[in-house]
């Protein structure tokens, strides 16, 4: 028993000090004002809900989360910021009075969410697959059938939006040296 609550009170030890890292690396992603150093801060916060799915006995989720989202998604978002040179864009002096009240709207709107999400009362229906059932068929042929069955059409509509952005960014990188001229 002694065993158990020593595991129990260690695994809360490792939460906090990983989502208190995960918030403090969110908030200063945002406020960096360098793009790469945001870049940096979002990775870090990747990671730290990699640490978090472990904890939740989700190790595929988390691999997941370590390769696609801090390795591929970021790569494509500092090649991005690379490519359009963001930095003398953010040297220059801008009005933005309008977007920090938007920020802070925004912020508000998601903060009393998270209040609503966390305080209120459950809602929803359960799903197909309880807690026994994933256990007896293991997380990653249910991950598997639901992303390639029930999810198949949002996973598909996500890769369309990242190609976009992709050739979005390298026409924008194109036109970039004929303006200059």
């Amino acid at each position: 028993m002694l065993e158990h609550n020593i595991s129990i009170f260690f695994q809360w030890l490792i939460f906090l000090g990983t989502a208190s890292f995960a918030i403090l690396a969110s908030i200063l992603m945002v406020t960096q004002r360098n793009p790469i150093h945001s870049a940096l801060f979002l990775i870090f916060t990747f990671l730290c809900t990699a640490v978090l799915f472990l904890l939740l006995e989700s190790p595929f989720i988390a691999i997941i989360q370590v390769l696609v989202y801090a390795g591929a998604v970021m790569m494509l978002i500092v090649f991005v910021i690379m490519l359009l040179e963001l930095e003398r864009e953010l040297r220059s002096p801008l009005k933005i009075s309008l977007s920090k009240g938007l920020g802070v709207l925004t912020v508000l709107l998601v903060m009393l969410g998270l209040f609503f999400a966390v305080f209120g009362e459950p809602k929803g229906a359960s799903g197909e697959f309880t807690p026994e059932k994933v256990s007896q068929l293991g997380s990653i042929k249910v991950v598997g059938k639901l992303l390639f069955t029930e999810y198949l059409l949002p996973f598909e509509i996500v890769s369309i939006l990242l190609v976009a952005a992709i050739v979005g960014a390298i026409v924008l990188a194109k036109q970039r040296p004929l303006e200059r001229e």
